[in-house]
């Protein structure tokens, strides 16, 4: 095993913090996020879980002119082994559809800011030879719905770019793991009714470890989305717009 770093970015994350503590025995993890003077809490339960070490990292994803310095700052607490983007938010679709700076800002934290950390870390982790990404899309970017499109437009572009920068990295000693899950019950979703075939955080980070320890490209939370997703872009338009989200 590995002894390098896994680094939350997005610290706060509930599946960041399952992934961490799945992760933690024997290594050293970095936690990033907005107000990481808080996080104590989080910084405990990986300790607990069997981490040597937790450090504590300010990191605000929207910031992007931050983006290379604290990137690099981690880079010199020591070797990275997996890096977790575990950043970005949900926001309301009703009001996006009038707030055009509330669609913005969805799309600017959940598309363009894993962009630029996206680029940032290739580069880091292509000097150091070596390193794992994994990068969160979304079953709501295969297909795009009326009901949630600022939100789905956002994971659509983050997975089309992450499956290209995958195969850019082919070679490099660098690896990408692109996850696709479905509906997540957690505080993300707090009081919305769960889709078919949902997940809780600890799913879906059992199911990154295990592709993550199979050298797996991509993953399916669940695995028989695979199956929904080839069906799903099957139906006609409009039957698909009037789909719920």
């Amino acid at each position: 095993m590995s002894v390098g770093s896994v680094v939350i970015l997005g610290g706060r994350s509930e599946i960041g913090l399952e992934l961490a503590t799945r992760l933690a025995p024997g290594r050293t993890v970095v936690l990033a996020a907005r107000r990481s003077v808080d996080l104590e809490d989080e910084r405990r339960a990986v300790l607990a879980a069997g981490a040597t070490s937790v450090e504590t990292v300010e990191f605000d994803a929207d910031r992007l002119a931050d983006h290379a310095r604290v990137l690099s700052e981690i880079v010199e607490l020591g070797p990275i082994d997996v890096v977790v983007l575990a950043f970005g938010i949900l926001g309301d679709q009703a009001r996006a559809e009038t707030d055009a700076q509330h669609a913005v800002n969805v799309i600017h934290t959940d598309f363009v800011a894993q962009v630029g950390v996206l680029t940032h870390l290739a580069q880091l982790l292509r000097a150091q030879g070596s390193g794992r990404i994994v990068v969160f899309s979304s079953i709501a970017g295969a297909r795009v719905r009326r009901a949630n499109y600022v939100y789905g437009s956002a994971k659509a572009g983050l997975d089309g770019f992450a499956s290209g920068l995958g195969d850019a990295l082919a070679g490099s000693g660098v690896s990408l793991l692109l996850v696709r899950p479905g509906f997540v019950v957690g505080k993300m979703t707090e009081g919305m009714s769960p889709a078919p075939m949902s997940s809780t955080p600890g799913q879906v980070a059992d199911a990154v470890v295990k592709a993550l320890s199979r050298g797996r490209e991509r993953v399916w939370i669940p695995g028989m989305l695979r199956l929904a997703i080839f069906v799903m872009r099957l139906v006609p338009q409009r039957i698909w717009r009037r789909m719920p989200r």
